[in-house]
């Protein structure tokens, strides 16, 4: 079966506590197999919840408990860590960004999950941000939640 790629707005909503949170916790519990994750998703995701801290969205207790929560889990197997080939991402970005950005006004690290998930064949592109998840469409993923 194919892998589920997470973008860090998934990610976010997984381990930290926003609207989204129900509806993440769902989805993986649905998908009933490890979601995949990049280095990419590790930094990100540490970022966004360090600078939730820092804009005072989040408490930084709660940031850092996420954060634990997440290495944990990559620790377990409830999320798959994947070795990137990045010159594979970099040009499959290139290549999408050639195609989608100018129209559809995408952020490199959108385009960067979303290529990641092109090059390792997912299944499935997990994502709360409606432009990102229209990127991956385009791009030939299945996307949700």
């Amino acid at each position: 079966m194919a892998a589920s790629f997470a973008d860090t707005s998934f990610l976010f909503s997984l381990y930290g506590n926003d609207v989204h949170t129900e509806r993440a916790e769902a989805w993986a519990r649905q998908i009933g197999r490890p979601i995949t994750v990049t280095v990419l998703n590790r930094y990100e995701l540490g970022n966004a919840m360090r600078f939730a801290a820092f804009r005072k969205v989040i408490a930084e207790a709660d940031a850092l408990s996420s954060l634990s929560a997440f290495e944990g889990d990559l620790l377990t197997g409830h999320l798959h860590p994947v070795s990137e080939d990045f010159p594979a991402i970099i040009e499959e970005a290139r290549r999408l960004s050639g195609l989608y950005t100018m129209r559809g006004g995408h952020r490199s690290f959108d385009m960067l999950h979303v290529a990641a998930a092109k090059v390792f064949r997912a299944g499935m592109f997990l994502s709360f941000d409606a432009g990102q998840r229209k990127l991956a469409v385009a791009a030939g993923l299945a996307a949700g939640p």
